[in-house]
C-alpha cells in the first residue's frame, strides 16, 4: 500500500530517515564511496523539507520512500529508496508509477550516480532518458534523466 507521509511528524521523519540510511548505505557501497552526501541527511532535514514524501508499506512496515517536488509543471524526484530487506520486489517501480500518475506535470526529472546501473535501468524502464552528465564538488559523477509527457 502506498500513502502520503507527513514528515513534520517526528516519528514519521524517523521512519523515513531509517529507510534512507539503510538504502543509501547500500548505494554508497555500489558507487564505491565512503562519503556519500545523502547519508548526511538528518531527521530535522527531512521534517523541515518542503517536498512530498510517499511511502510503500508492507503490512505495518515502511519498506520504501519516494520524495518529490512539483514546481511549474516540473516533477522532480528527489529521492527513491527501498529498505534492503525489500529489494527486488518491484516496489521502486510501483512508487515511480504512483507519482507519475498522481501529479499533473509536463516534465519529470531525476538524478543518480553514473555507476548506479540498477537505478538507471529502472528509470529507463519508466520512459526516462538521459539528458545531462556532470561531476559535482563531492566527486561522484552524476547523470540526469527526464520524462517529457509531450513527446
Amino acid at each position: 500500500m502506498i500513502r502520503k507521509l507527513e514528515p513534520t511528524d517526528k516519528t514519521v521523519a524517523s521512519l523515513i530517515h531509517r529507510v534512507f540510511q539503510s538504502s543509501y548505505a547500500v548505494e554508497a557501497e555500489l558507487i564505491g564511496v565512503s562519503d556519500f552526501p545523502p547519508l548526511a541527511r538528518c531527521i530535522e532535514d527531512i521534517s523541515g523539507s518542503a517536498t512530498d514524501f510517499y511511502g510503500y508499506f508492507e503490512q505495518d512496515t515502511l519498506a520504501a520512500v519516494i520524495e518529490v517536488g512539483l514546481e511549474n509543471e516540473h516533477l522532480d524526484i528527489h529521492s527513491l529508496t527501498v529498505a534492503p530487506e525489500f529489494f527486488r520486489r518491484g516496489i521502486a517501480g510501483k512508487l515511480i508509477d504512483h507519482v507519475l500518475n498522481h501529479f499533473d506535470y509536463e516534465i519529470a526529472t531525476v538524478e543518480t550516480a553514473v555507476v548506479n546501473a540498477p537505478a538507471i535501468r529502472l528509470y529507463n524502464k519508466h520512459g526516462f532518458v538521459e539528458f545531462k552528465r556532470w561531476t559535482p564538488a563531492h566527486g561522484i559523477e552524476k547523470l540526469a534523466l527526464s520524462l517529457d509527457v509531450n513527446l
